[in-house]
């Protein structure tokens, strides 16, 4: 079993998964992570489970050293990350040996990262999820964010390692101008016409006030037909609560499970990505789609997911001058004098 050291937590960095479904009848949120593309992203280039846990990187990244030769992926936003002080790429897998330090700079671009370990992270299961619920200090490490001087257990991979990437054509770029499609309702009937009107032509800027939980919107005030309170029900990933001050504020992966703000509209899932690798200051402009092509969206998101499963390129190497050169789910033995 190999191990990694916490030198530097960063802001906030959390163990978390697809989520813990399944309790929210009981009070207890789903968490997981924020970004789910990236997400999974980051656990296919080192050949986990989809659901394996990772590391959320919040716009200040950790310092971590390892105890043992890993194999590793940084997907998400890009906040500089560097080993033993030199810059790496992201969107593929890298090798690190024992006594590597990996650190974050300045934020490029987003402000979530994921770093993935080949074979997950061993920590317990609670209620079926290794996820960190901040506020309940639940799941992942102790049930909190990440310390200096935590050590985590990860799966060695020794020399068993494939270089991995996804291909250019795939990747995010994440900007400060964001387009997120919306599928109004549920209670899209308590807002007059022109609060509607609003909050489709507006331009939103993302406050400070965001964090797992929710990112709170300013910009044009929407208007209630008579009140925004309605008896409590259920908020899903992505809805989008106008309170009686009439700015919206987008319910994220660690929402309460209920609340009595009335909804305007969902962010689709397919887009919920943008939002989780917004920051303050960025701008939001909202589009209304239907039920169906909200759905026909997603599907198309994971035709792309397939694609891409199936076009990242593998390189295996056998010997010093010796490879295997996988691509699309083709294997081919190569010799060159050096391979780099």
């Amino acid at each position: 079993m190999g191990k990694i050291k916490i030198i530097s937590p960063g802001f906030l960095t959390t163990i978390q998964d697809k989520g813990r479904y399944g309790y929210e009848q009981f009070g207890v949120p789903v968490s997981g992570v924020m970004d789910k593309f990236a997400y999974r992203m980051a656990n296919i280039l080192v050949e986990n489970n989809e659901s394996e846990p990772v590391l959320e990187v919040t716009m200040l990244g950790p310092q971590i050293e390892f105890e043992s030769v890993e194999t590793i992926s940084i997907t998400g936003g890009n906040l500089s990350p560097k080993i033993n002080g030199r810059e790496v790429s992201m969107w593929t897998s890298i090798k690190v040996n024992r006594g590597d330090l990996l650190s974050f700079g300045e934020i490029k671009g987003g402000c979530r990262s994921y770093i993935a370990f080949s074979s997950g992270i061993d920590i317990p299961v609670i209620m079926r999820s290794k996820s960190t619920y901040l506020k309940g200090k639940i799941g992942g490490y102790e049930g909190r964010q990440l310390k200096t001087g935590d050590i985590l257990n990860v799966p060695s991979i020794g020399n068993n390692f494939k270089k991995k990437f996804i291909p250019e054509k795939y990747i995010p770029k994440y900007k400060g101008q964001l387009h997120v499609r919306v599928v109004l309702g549920p209670q899209e009937d308590h807002f007059t016409n022109k609060g509607i009107d609003t909050f489709l032509s507006s331009e939103y800027t993302i406050t400070n006030e965001c964090d797992r939980m929710g990112i709170r919107l300013q910009g044009g005030e929407i208007e209630h037909m008579d009140g925004a309170d309605i008896i409590s029900d259920g908020i899903g990933f992505g809805a989008i609560q106008v309170p009686g001050h009439g700015k919206p504020i987008i319910m994220m992966a660690d929402r309460q499970t209920t609340g009595g703000y009335t909804k305007i509209a969902n962010v689709i899932s397919a887009d919920l990505y943008k939002i989780a690798q917004g920051k303050p200051g960025d701008k939001i402009r909202f589009e209304e789609v239907s039920v169906e092509e909200a759905q026909g969206i997603l599907r198309e998101e994971e035709e792309k997911i397939d694609l891409i499963k199936k076009e990242s390129l593998s390189i295996k190497i056998i010997k010093s001058n010796e490879y295997v050169l996988k691509i699309n789910g083709k294997s081919y033995n190569v010799k060159v004098e050096e391979v780099q």
